[in-house]
């Protein structure tokens, strides 16, 4: 029988985890496409940090996901204004980051953190959600497609060192 997946908002004994999630997922993207970016030393260690404290920001949420008391994944999300002055205000959601350990996927468990971001999102009264998915991840647009995402703008890049 599999264990049941918990998910709940960040507590700071999670620092450590988010960190250790976040170079997995850092290095996941790396290994995709070379062009993604490469984290520095410490990255990881600094981004759990500021997630950590900001864990009571009233604009900003994340949820872990937990299996038998072990962070498995994480998701992190804000309120925020896509839209400058020059469009019509509408607050939207943003997802910054969703990662799942790969030991457990295959078992909801992404989809449940995305409903507890999604349901926070709701409770907020935003608009709309949005997030990026990198091109070369098809895994990752596969899953934001079952969860209804459809492609709105396409990143580009132009390297100019000849590249």
């Amino acid at each position: 029988m599999a264990s049941e997946v918990r998910i709940r908002r960040v507590r700071r004994r999670d620092e450590g985890a988010i960190a250790r999630l976040w170079l997995a997922l850092s290095e996941y993207h790396v290994a995709l496409d070379d062009r993604m970016p490469v984290p520095t030393e410490g990255a990881a260690e600094r981004y759990a940090a500021r997630l950590v404290e900001r864990r009571n920001d009233p604009q900003t949420r994340a949820f872990v996901a937990e299996i038998d008391r072990e962070v498995v994944g994480f998701v992190l999300g804000a309120v925020v204004d896509l839209y400058s002055d020059l469009f019509e205000h509408a607050e939207s959601g943003y997802i910054a980051d969703v990662f799942v350990d790969p030991a457990h996927r295959r078992r909801g468990v992404a989809r449940q953190l995305f409903g507890a971001m999604a349901g926070w999102f709701a409770e907020q009264g935003v608009a709309h959600i949005e997030w990026q998915v990198a091109a070369t991840n098809p895994a990752g647009v596969a899953f934001w497609e079952a969860v209804g995402g459809r492609p709105v703008v396409v990143r580009m890049r132009l390297p100019l060192d000849g590249a």
